[in-house]
């Protein structure tokens, strides 16, 4: 990940002034900005150079920014911050729902996307896997392993396995679930993964940590209708439960 005074955003939307707009106000605060005016340019790009953001507008023509985010998440975890002229409620959970990190609708100022796009950097530094800590002797420190029914988090290599096979789990995914197995049989708040969550913009949305518990679930859980590793404590927040026995 570079750092922010450095980092390359892509900025995807199809109105050739708010490109120009944002190009001219990201590379004077020190980004590198890539343009695309829709999904084949935005693939194009990619293949060219891997940016740190994206800027995905969510109305486009041709493959609309939903699927494109949903896209991106299959094979990417690189933060999206979705643009949308329309900020109802559905359409933030949509976003969230299919991958994206963040949401502004229009119209809204560079001052406020450049802060946007500044947190979630921090966030995706924070997710990064820390450097394997080495001994004085020189040895390279054990790992941390945290098993929990047939998976195995390692939170030195930053990955997750089940039955001894890599599970495909975004940095965030990873993040929120070392919180848990760190925290066993212990009800934690929203408020409180928020605060562990370094880099995290607690206004950005009410209910980005659900979400993010849902898609986690998606990856752990055998029912996740009927969750038996996160469990939901209703009022309270989420309990995680090593054993996955029922309740």
């Amino acid at each position: 990940m570079s750092h922010a005074a450095s980092a390359r955003i892509l900025v995807v939307d199809d109105d050739p002034a708010l490109r120009t707009l944002l190009t001219d106000y990201l590379a004077a605060s020190g980004f590198v900005v890539d343009t695309a005016g829709d999904g084949v340019e935005m693939h194009q790009q990619l293949a060219a150079a891997t940016p740190d953001a994206i800027v995905l507008d969510l109305m486009m023509p041709g493959e609309d920014g939903l699927s494109l985010a949903r896209g991106l998440r299959r094979t990417s975890d690189i933060p999206i911050l979705m643009l949308s002229a329309r900020g109802e409620e559905i359409d933030r959970v949509v976003g969230l729902e299919v991958g994206a990190d963040d949401y502004l609708a229009k119209p809204f100022s560079p001052r406020e996307l450049l802060a946007r796009l500044r947190a979630l950097l921090r966030r995706a530094r924070a997710a990064e896997p820390p450097a394997a800590s080495v001994s004085a002797a020189g040895a390279e420190a054990p790992t941390h392993l945290h098993g929990f029914g047939p998976f195995m988090l390692d939170t030195n290599a930053w990955r997750l396995l089940r039955d001894g096979i890599e599970v495909p789990v975004s940095s965030g995914e990873i993040a929120l679930l070392r919180i848990f197995v760190e925290h066993p049989n212990h009800v934690l708040s929203r408020d409180s993964i928020v605060d562990w969550l370094k880099g995290y913009e607690r206004d950005a949305f009410d209910r980005s940590i659900d979400v993010r518990v849902t898609r986690l679930r998606r990856k752990i859980e055998p029912d996740p209708a009927h969750p038996a590793y996160i469990r939901t404590v209703r009022g309270e927040g989420y309990l995680f439960n090593p054993q996955g026995d029922s309740a």
